[in-house]
């Protein structure tokens, strides 16, 4: 296949025709820059996927159309505001005036108590998942709010937004003690970023603890009816390792032997379906959405297996 180095059977070249076949542009431009050597070199590619990124960007500073597949409409959310700092992360590109207007639109958006909410009411009216319900006064939001905060220091940006925010953050993860995945995931977020390593560090090794005391990670793939599934969630909506360590240098990797991640790494690499993409694990709503999702969840799946030094083609 044009494009991709190696086998036309290996998981990349497979992945690939996925791509062409279904992703929205950004997602088509995401999976050359981060897998195709076109010869173009790498400020091309970022190029590419900011001018993609950009059709998503909202006057008031904020992300909408539905870059964030399970909310659509043409308003600011935070989530896909998270969404698109996580795009710019990937570029080597969160700095500078865009991220300026971001941090004054998330200023704009959050709570009494400096965080973000999952959603802002000005989702009313527009189509979005079920399970992210909008509410006329939403309070703030660990899974919103860390993610953001732990990539904004990461990156080393400072703004007034992030210091009440930061200790919104440190009150929320230094409380959790009933919990789900995604908000322990959040809390991951959160903690591979902020200045303070030592205090970050101590507070992963508890919620590690809490995440396997839990049962809130899938050890053994294989007996994954074991594990119980957090309410709401769907039928086999399992986290892994892989879910919480997305790199090896996170500090999730510590609650994990190298065996344990090893079998999710396998795990991983073995739900490529025939078609060459990544399964959406979490509750379809609507047909769009899922569609929309799979790419994303393909361009992360092989970024992954590929920072722990899998071969992928």
């Amino acid at each position: 296949m044009a494009g991709t180095a190696g086998s036309p059977a290996s998981p990349l070249a497979r992945a690939e025709r996925f791509i062409w076949l279904t992703a929205r542009v950004l997602e088509q431009r995401r999976f050359a820059y981060h897998f195709l050597d076109r010869g173009e070199g790498p400020d091309r590619g970022r190029e590419a996927v900011e001018t993609a990124l950009a059709s998503y960007r909202e006057q008031d500073g904020g992300y909408g159309h539905g870059l964030e597949p399970d909310l659509r409409g043409p308003v600011s959310q935070p989530l896909h505001t998270a969404h698109a700092l996580r795009v710019l992360d990937s570029l080597g590109r969160c700095y500078g005036p865009r991220t300026e207007l971001i941090c004054r639109y998330l200023t704009a958006v959050s709570t009494p108590e400096g965080a973000l909410p999952a959603i802002h009411p000005s989702l009313r009216g527009y189509p979005h998942a079920p399970f992210l319900p909008v509410v006329d006064d939403p309070p703030g939001d660990l899974l919103t709010t860390g993610p953001v905060v732990g990539l904004l220091h990461r990156n080393d940006v400072w703004h007034a937004w992030l210091f009440r925010a930061t200790d919104f953050c440190w009150a929320a993860v230094e409380a959790l003690e009933d919990s789900h995945p995604y908000e322990m995931e959040a809390a991951v977020a959160f903690l591979d970023g902020v200045p303070d390593r030592a205090r970050a560090e101590a507070a992963a090794d508890r919620i590690g603890r809490l995440v396997r005391e839990r049962g809130l990670v899938v050890l053994d793939p294989e007996r994954r009816s074991a594990y119980p599934v957090s309410p709401g969630y769907a039928p086999d909506e399992h986290h892994f390792p892989h879910d919480y360590a997305r790199v090896p240098r996170s500090l999730a990797r510590r609650w994990f032997t190298d065996e344990e991640m090893a079998r999710s790494l396998d795990f991983l690499a073995g739900r490529q379906r025939e078609d060459g993409g990544w399964p959406v694990t979490w509750r379809a709503w609507a047909p769009g959405p899922v569609q929309e999702s799979r790419p994303i969840v393909t361009i992360e799946a092989l970024r992954t297996l590929r920072a722990y030094g899998r071969a992928i083609g």
